[in-house]
């Protein structure tokens, strides 16, 4: 299974910066999971490739990238974009973003070959198949509806926890799991932010290290992901100071391999 968290934001000289002001997923250049920068940051090969989208929740940063990235391959989609998503997160879609007067609403327009978005539901705690991925989607705390999900090929499984506050579902369900090769796992805010952390349901680094004594298990590599741009230096620097074996930062733009 291979995994790169797109870049977002760029440098005074156009170079992508380790910054993550939006979250998008691409494993094997196939499945996107959530789409914040998804058509500005992907390659021309995923663009090429990608196919299925899995919507995780419905805030700015995680979809801000999928009516541009629709867009762009309209006259040319042979085959609709599948966007997965709870009914929820559907109805937020269609009914804030693609309604006509924020952008078209792509679920019901065709090209020459047919139509060029279509929805599929997931619920929670339910199993679902998007291209040669199985994956249960785990619902989390955060302010609005929000899903993590277990993530498998035939090789192995991976987790990621999406935007969350404090949460158990989610690691039972990864504890039970016969092995997981990794973990990503959110953490928004510095500690002194604390009390923002908890009213937007996010994580600090020792909100972090709370979660972490929940997993049950030293298989798996863990990666932290969803760090505030604006606070990235003392997140990062907190994070490091919890001294956890294995633990580390995801890297923006860097493609993982499992």
């Amino acid at each position: 299974m291979k995994l790169q968290l797109l870049p977002s934001t760029f440098e005074s000289g156009g170079a992508a910066s380790k910054r993550q002001h939006l979250t998008t997923l691409v494993l094997d250049d196939r499945v996107a999971f959530d789409a914040g920068t998804l058509a500005m940051a992907c390659s021309e090969a995923q663009r090429a490739s990608i196919r299925d989208v899995v919507i995780s929740h419905a805030h700015l940063d995680h979809i801000a990238g999928l009516p541009l990235f629709i867009d762009d391959l309209f006259a040319t989609l042979t085959a609709p974009v599948r966007i997965h998503a709870t009914s929820d997160v559907i109805e937020v879609l269609e009914d804030n973003i693609f309604n006509w007067q924020i952008y078209p609403r792509f679920s019901e327009l065709t090209n020459e070959f047919g139509p060029v978005m279509e929805y599929v539901e997931f619920r929670p705690g339910n199993c679902f198949s998007v291209c040669h991925l199985n994956v249960i989607p785990i619902e989390v705390d955060h302010n609005v509806q929000s899903c993590g999900f277990v993530i498998s090929d035939d090789r192995g499984t991976i987790a990621v926890t999406g935007d969350t506050a404090p949460t158990d579902a989610f690691w039972s369900s990864v504890n039970k799991l016969p092995s997981v090769r990794a973990v990503l796992i959110e953490c928004a805010f510095p500690n002194e932010l604390a009390e923002l952390a908890s009213l937007s349901f996010h994580l600090t680094p020792n909100g972090l290290a709370q979660e972490l004594r929940k997993l049950e298990r030293s298989d798996c590599e863990i990666f932290v992901t969803n760090i505030k741009p604006a606070y990235c230096t003392d997140t990062v620097s907190q994070i490091n100071r919890l001294d956890i074996d294995g633990l580390k930062v995801l890297e923006v733009g860097m493609t993982y391999e499992w």
